[in-house]
């Protein structure tokens, strides 16, 4: 097989005139393959939800871990794999990764049960996280000119909106003539794909000067992250408890020994460098909270859409569309904004848009709310596009090209951790309202934990029982969806405020002065020059 000659870190001397070449734009194609997987594979799941609960039985509980347990350990794991890459090669990490993924989700097909489905899905995360940084410096490296690395990052973000698009779809047909399992088939094939191309059109990018990873900050970060997610969760679900606090006070706790021993180390896991740039750190915080509501958000609409709604999986999957389109397009047209207007305008205005759609949700009823649902949907995710390409954008960007993988990697990162936090902290949210307010008829079991199960319930009740149950029930979950749209409307209000007040880099097409920021302080971008 014919490859690209390996490229070497050979020097950090800044670039921003490198022109990209046709060899640059090919590669950027096959890495926007696991943007791809990654954002089916997420859409996919909300979707099978019903589906695996009436497939495996699993508890409230269970079906959380099954949904986060994957957004987890991508972010416990994010950090180690950024910076491994740096160090093994960035091309490396990611086929190996691609392999490790493709293997993985065939072990989800085949599940017999809700546990053996989780130890899946964490094995998917693991290898997920070997992926996306991985994806990001590689873009990084290849697209030394500013303009070019934001049309290049729009498309890869792009990638992520058409995977969101043509999740719904092709799950929604799976689920509808095949078994849930069939839904973690799409991985594979698309993961051959880039195990076949990776090799031919991407380059091969690491630090020569980086040192050894170090194992004992590894196992650091991973005791930081794990404990305080698992204690939020379980603080969410159940109410404040002697468990989940330990556990968030254990976290807390290794986190502060994890960030001493940075900065002792002379080859850091984490260059904490990087958050002395108020552009870096508020990016970074933003992205990490419009996740997060992202995450809650669509669980719960999909859920809503045929609990609810009584939709099948295939027209779940259509009414899903406006939402992804639209992202599509804001997403898109984000990069040629900001070239007229600063970026932090263009995102704090799609954060308000996204503030607009979170207040229609918080708004729906249970009896007349598709229509509105799905309008509010689709005006949270066209709002969210200028965020996750400029966002993306400015915070690898803060970064020098050595720094690339830890930045990649702390952006998604924040991505990762934040829809995972959704989706454990604000669907146990949902859970916990669906719960105060459903009223369950005498003798009925299995109908008070989730929407799900009453409807499953239903099914074996008499006619005027199972209206009764099914009306309550669905207005419960409804009251969820609502609390978690009042939630998610002041969160893109007062980070559309955050952003415009705090990062000041100029329009991207010099068009607009700066107020005196210097971009070069807060996260000029230089590029890497390679040989090969």
């Amino acid at each position: 097989m014919c490859t690209i000659p390996e490229r070497k870190h050979v020097s950090t001397t800044a670039d921003t005139t490198a022109q990209a070449g046709p060899r640059e734009w090919l590669g950027l194609a096959v890495l926007a393959l696991p943007t791809l997987l990654l954002s089916i594979d997420v859409s996919v799941l909300h979707l099978a939800v019903p589906h695996i609960s009436e497939g495996l039985n699993p508890s409230a509980a269970q079906m959380l871990w099954i949904i986060d347990i994957y957004g987890f350990l991508i972010a416990g794991f994010l950090v180690a794999m950024g910076t491994l890459g740096d160090r093994i090669g960035r091309r490396k990490l990611l086929l190996i990764g691609a392999a490790a993924f493709g293997v993985a989700s065939l072990a989800a097909v085949f599940a017999d049960g809700p546990a053996t489905l989780i130890a899946a899905r964490a094995a998917m995360g693991i290898a997920g996280a070997t992926l996306m940084p991985s994806t990001l410096a590689l873009i990084i490296n290849m697209f030394g000119d500013a303009r070019q690395r934001g049309v290049a990052i729009a498309i890869w973000v792009t990638m992520f909106s058409v995977g969101i698009a043509l999740g719904p779809v092709v799950g929604g047909a799976m689920l509808e003539y095949f078994w849930w399992g069939s839904v973690f088939l799409l991985g594979v094939p698309i993961m051959a794909l880039l195990l076949v191309a990776g090799p031919i059109l991407l380059p091969e990018y690491r630090d020569e000067d980086a040192g050894r990873i170090d194992l004992i900050s590894v196992a650091l970060s991973l005791a930081t992250i794990l404990p305080v997610i698992y204690g939020l969760k379980e603080v969410a679900n159940d109410g404040f408890g002697l468990v989940p606090l330990a556990a968030i006070v254990v976290g807390l706790v290794v986190g502060v020994l994890f960030i001493r021993r940075q900065r002792t180390l002379e080859s850091p896991l984490l260059d904490l460098a990087l958050f002395r740039s108020s552009v870096f750190l508020t990016a970074l915080v933003t992205l990490l909270l419009s996740m997060l509501v992202a995450g809650g958000t669509y669980l719960m609409v999909t859920q809503f859409l045929q609990l609810v709604g009584g939709l099948s999986p295939m027209k779940a999957g259509l009414y899903l569309l406006p939402a992804a389109f639209a992202l599509i397009v804001t997403a898109v047209v984000s990069p040629m904004a900001a070239s007229r207007i600063r970026p932090a305008y263009v995102v704090a205005i799609g954060l308000a848009i996204s503030g607009v759609g979170h207040v229609m949700l918080s708004m729906a009823d249970s009896s007349s709310g598709i229509a509105q649902v799905v309008t509010g949907f689709a005006f949270v995710y066209a709002g969210g596009g200028p965020l996750i390409a400029l966002g993306t954008d400015i915070v690898v960007g803060s970064a020098q090209p050595e720094q690339a993988g830890s930045a990649a990697a702390l952006s998604e990162t924040s991505t990762e951790l934040g829809m995972a936090l959704g989706v454990a902290l604000l669907g146990s949210l949902g859970a916990a309202v669906y719960r105060s307010g459903v009223d369950v008829p005498s003798g009925v079991a299995g109908a008070d934990d989730t929407l799900a199960g009453a409807v499953e319930a239903a099914q074996g009740l008499s006619s005027d029982v199972a209206t009764v149950l099914l009306g309550s029930a669905r207005e419960a979950f409804t009251d969820g969806m609502n609390v978690i749209g009042g939630i998610g409307a002041f969160v893109a209000l007062a980070s559309a405020v955050l952003v415009a007040a705090v990062i000041k880099l100029p329009a991207t097409g010099g068009g607009e002065e700066s107020d005196g920021a210097d971009a070069s302080a807060d996260g000029a971008v230089s590029t890497v020059k390679v040989e090969g």
